[in-house]
């Protein structure tokens, strides 16, 4: 008998098997949530309740820094702590042809074949932020699987695709000597939503000048309330108050060479330093609130371009931005005839 295909086996069937650590079925039961089939949200309800147990670590930065080897190499750090690790590793998808090159699966390739790791390249799919739009439900479903930490490695982004903070409790901003201007790191948006920095490539010539540049943008911001601009509205994202028990986070600066490991384990060690505190200070309790606003409002917006789209006639889009081509409509008017539909 020939094996059940990803499209044939029951929704059921993958629930259990993700639950119950199954790889395979893992691996189906992702593909068929970010392809979006027709079960995949009835799949995410049932696996949703058995999640919250996982930390999850955001890692971003420009490209060239060297995220992947610096997730390949914490990864293997957690590894030897004990602890199981999924990684969800965010390529780009090209503009003009829509294809995806998931390089990450050749630069994470030290980790194959360790059955307390599992890695899923993912391509952005044309969404913005450093993120595919499933990301989100992939993450939940390693959650589901009982995976210690997940760590998602954006795109390389830039000063304004600030996404992650909105689904890691511990954000990395990854940066390295001789990228560039040191003052993009002072004005650039991205390294306010970091819980930690990190200098990666620390062995490059202009470390010193980038870590002053670092530290001077830590002096500038001091260490308030956090806010991430989400979808066009400012979520503000505040620590609870101080106490004798528990002090405000400080964000530091730490030096990595991943391709060698050095720093590596102080990096992991301070990642559950902050761990310890999101929970100690109840701040996790408001990161995952964050969470969970993020996520509904992505599906909402999901649904609501699935009933705007099914309620289109054929070629309608066409007819309606060749109307507005010749200005015999215009496209608010037209949006707003869109939302009437629904």
């Amino acid at each position: 008998m020939s094996p059940v295909s990803s499209r044939a086996q029951p929704s059921a069937d993958l629930v259990q098997g993700v639950l119950a650590g199954n790889r395979l079925l893992l691996a189906r039961t992702i593909s068929r949530v970010e392809n979006q089939e027709q079960d995949a949200q009835s799949i995410l309800s049932a696996l949703y309740t058995h999640t919250g147990r996982a930390h999850i670590i955001g890692v971003t930065g420009a490209p060239g820094t060297g995220k992947s080897t610096l997730v390949t190499v914490l990864a293997q750090g957690y590894r030897r702590a004990g602890q199981s690790v999924g990684v969800v590793a965010i390529d780009p998808t090209s503009p003009f042809t829509g294809g995806a090159l998931l390089g990450d699966r050749v630069r994470m390739r030290a980790l194959a074949g360790d059955p307390g790791v599992f890695v899923r390249s993912m391509a952005t799919r044309g969404s913005l932020g450093g993120l595919s739009k499933t990301t989100g439900d992939v993450v939940t479903v390693l959650d589901a699987a009982g995976f210690d930490r997940i760590i998602v490695e954006t795109v390389g982004v830039g000063q304004a695709e600030v996404e992650i903070a909105s689904t890691a409790h511990t954000t990395l901003v990854v940066e390295a000597p001789g990228l560039g201007d040191d003052v993009q790191a002072i004005k650039a948006g991205i390294f306010e939503i970091a819980d930690i920095l990190v200098v990666n490539k620390a062995d490059r010539p202009g470390l010193d000048r980038t870590l002053q540049a670092l530290e001077m943008m830590l002096d500038i911001e001091g260490n308030g309330p956090r806010y991430v601009r989400h979808h066009g509205q400012l979520l503000r994202v505040e620590a609870p108050p101080d106490d004798d028990e528990h002090e405000r986070w400080q964000v530091r600066v730490m030096q990595t060479v991943a391709t060698v490991g050095t720093g590596v384990e102080e990096l992991r060690q301070q990642i559950e330093a902050h761990r310890t505190w999101l929970l100690d200070s109840g701040e996790m309790a408001v990161r995952e609130q964050l969470r969970v606003a993020n996520t509904l409002e992505n599906i909402i917006r999901a649904e609501l371009n699935r009933r705007i789209l099914a309620s289109m006639p054929a070629n309608g889009m066409d007819d309606m931005v060749e109307a507005i081509c010749r200005r015999q409509s215009d496209p608010y008017s037209a949006a707003q005839a869109l939302l009437a539909r629904v």
